[in-house]
């Protein structure tokens, strides 16, 4: 093996461990807001991201995606404001026991600093999954956030990790 290959594969693991937790969304829909002579158009994204340990629920997140030069090279910052709605799209069933509350999806919003998040809390008394979405940076965050719940029928316990 090349003698530059180990630092490069060492790198690369640890690239992929960094994001491990991160899913992809599906873009759905989109809608431009600002046009841009130069770059793409300013716009709203409509995304949907599957709940990993969750079958049946899907979270739909719409969220501004800016436009022009910068946005278009992966340079803008998004902007912080982000809706959320959560909802049962087949029969609901769990692959395991589900933490508490958990981190289920991220997404980059900047080049470096910021970040989409979106914490599934599982309401055991209304049994009930809580789904919410705030956006964070590496010095502060942003207060803005949104929230949503997934009524699972009582007939369906949701197992918690104890």
């Amino acid at each position: 093996m090349h003698r530059f290959a180990l630092p490069f594969l060492g790198a690369a693991s640890l690239l992929l461990l960094a994001c491990g937790n991160a899913l992809h969304a599906e873009q759905v829909g989109e809608v431009s807001t600002a046009f841009k002579l130069i770059g793409p158009n300013h716009k709203i994204v409509i995304e949907a991201y599957d709940d990993p340990l969750v079958a049946g629920v899907a979270c739909y997140v719409s969220r501004a995606k800016t436009g022009g030069i910068a946005g278009g090279l992966g340079f803008a910052e998004d902007k912080a404001e982000a809706s959320i709605a959560c909802r049962q799209v087949g029969p609901v069933s769990f692959s395991q026991p589900l933490p508490a509350s958990e981190e289920v999806f991220n997404e980059r919003m900047s080049i470096l600093f910021k970040k989409l998040r979106i914490v599934r809390v599982v309401d055991t008394k209304r049994n009930a999954l809580v789904y919410l979405t705030y956006s964070d940076r590496l010095i502060d965050g942003s207060p803005m956030n949104s929230i949503t719940a997934v009524a699972v029928d009582r007939a369906t316990v949701i197992p918690v990790k104890r």
